[in-house]
């Protein structure tokens, strides 16, 4: 699995903005080194990464150094960044014009666009509430699951609505075969 530049382009300047120059050291440090060539170079937005080793991995140490081991907060909240980052200027004025559910409708080409291989599909898309179907992630685990939550969420707050929840309600880490995600605002 690989993951794209866009999407781990924003963890060292978030690291930076919220931990300083010393967390983000200290981030440097703790991760492998492959992943500090990457975080420590420019970071090519277009180029593909392998997903373990360059997210899943140091979203971990963000989780040990700055979340007291709290692998969801971590990865919920840098998804979170990760959607301020790709929703800003003229994509920003294009989420908020645009309704919820049509957003959601372009799940299945966000999803693909970031992480590859890997398949979406939105079953229901209804007011206020929709579900959202991953059907293909060979190397899905937690943190993905939870980063993909956090990026819906501030996505859609973006976009305008306002108590975003995301759950979980199947996951291919249990070995299920989709992870279904249920999302619902106002």
């Amino acid at each position: 699995m690989e993951v794209k530049g866009t999407v781990v382009f924003s963890i060292p300047k978030s690291l930076l903005e919220k931990y300083g120059q010393y967390g983000l050291k200290r981030w440097l440090e703790l991760i492998s080194p492959a992943a500090r060539r990457v975080y420590s170079s420019e970071i090519d937005l277009e180029a593909w990464y392998p997903l373990r080793e360059i997210l899943i991995e140091p979203t971990a140490n963000i989780a040990q150094l700055f979340f007291d081991w709290d692998l969801k907060a971590a990865a919920w909240t840098f998804g979170r960044y990760s959607a301020e980052f790709r929703f800003k200027g003229l994509l920003k004025i294009a989420v908020k014009i645009g309704s919820p559910n049509f957003f959601l409708n372009k799940a299945g080409e966000f999803l693909p666009s970031y992480y590859r291989p890997c398949s979406i599909e939105v079953p229901v898309n209804e007011p206020k509430h929709a579900l959202i179907r991953v059907t293909h992630f060979p190397e899905m685990d937690k943190t993905t699951e939870f980063r993909i939550c956090g990026w819906m969420q501030r996505a859609l707050e973006i976009g305008g609505c306002k108590d975003v929840t995301v759950d979980i309600l199947k996951s291919l880490t249990n070995f299920q075969p989709v992870s279904e995600y249920e999302v619902r605002w106002k």
